[in-house]
């Protein structure tokens, strides 16, 4: 059978095409098991869990703000992480808590100390221990970092089920700048509510003295008001960021250009 000259193009064409198609098809294969085999195995490990996309901050009502040494730098958060120096981490072998002075002071001096501040201002239906307007007793959350409802009751072991996290760990401060401040300025560092997040335990128990490289909130709504409230306190505190926790910030609010800073007001 006889294939005219033009007919032969079209077949050479089409052969072409083919060859491109799964060429570019073969290009995705490859890439899609590099990433997999990469980070895509532990994103795709990770539990769908859905929860607030931001944590409160202040209530003017009955808290009165702190005031660190720096304010916290308006707009947005990757602007404000790029201001950070990156540093490697200082050493921590003498980190003590005493140094951020004694837990759960009255900083803003409201007349309650500040875990019972961070507990009324989290919690719904907030329950006062007898003959208190200070000591919270009971109330519910919609908890923030793992996404669940929770029940704070406070008792021996109840009240470990709500912790307050550090969202810049004091652990994590220390090594990153923190020994260069005054006391004073520690201790309100500790007591800062921009810097103070009710949390579900076990969640603050795993994260520790993590910084965003190393730990972030599985609920995923939440990261990037998270991070960009590290670069927050950071700022306002004169704190450093290592590269790859500055890497890790970066990608959280590469999904969110336009994530404002986090201010208690």
């Amino acid at each position: 059978m006889s294939v005219s000259w033009a007919g032969y193009r079209r077949a050479r064409r089409r052969s072409r095409q083919a060859w491109a198609v799964l060429g570019a098809a073969a290009v995705s294969v490859v890439a899609a098991t590099v990433w997999f085999f990469t980070a895509g195995q532990f994103i795709a490990a990770e539990p769908a869990v859905s929860g607030p996309s931001e944590a409160p901050v202040f209530d003017a009502a009955w808290m009165k703000p702190v005031t660190p040494p720096h304010p916290v730098p308006p707009g947005h958060a990757a602007a404000a992480l790029e201001t950070l120096a990156v540093k490697g981490r200082a050493s921590g072998s003498d980190y003590d808590r005493s140094a951020f002075g004694q837990a759960w002071q009255d900083a803003d001096h409201n007349g309650c100390d500040t875990r019972n501040d961070i507990l009324r201002r989290d919690l719904h239906d907030v329950e006062f221990t007898k003959g208190s307007k200070c000591k919270v007793a009971a109330g519910t959350m919609h908890e923030p970092y793992v996404g669940l409802v929770v029940r704070f009751v406070r008792g021996g072991d109840s009240s470990k089920a709500v912790q307050i996290d550090h969202v810049v760990a004091l652990g994590d401060a220390w090594q990153k700048g923190a020994q260069q401040l005054t006391a004073q300025q520690r201790q309100t560092l500790a007591n800062d509510p921009v810097n103070l997040i009710a949390a579900d335990g076990d969640a603050n128990q795993e994260k520790s003295a993590s910084d965003a490289a190393t730990w972030l909130p599985k609920n995923k709504a939440l990261r990037c008001h998270y991070v960009a409230r590290q670069i927050s306190v950071k700022a306002a505190y004169g704190l450093w960021v290592t590269q790859p926790e500055k890497d890790a910030m970066a990608r959280v609010l590469g999904s969110c250009p336009q994530q404002q800073t986090v201010v208690a007001q």
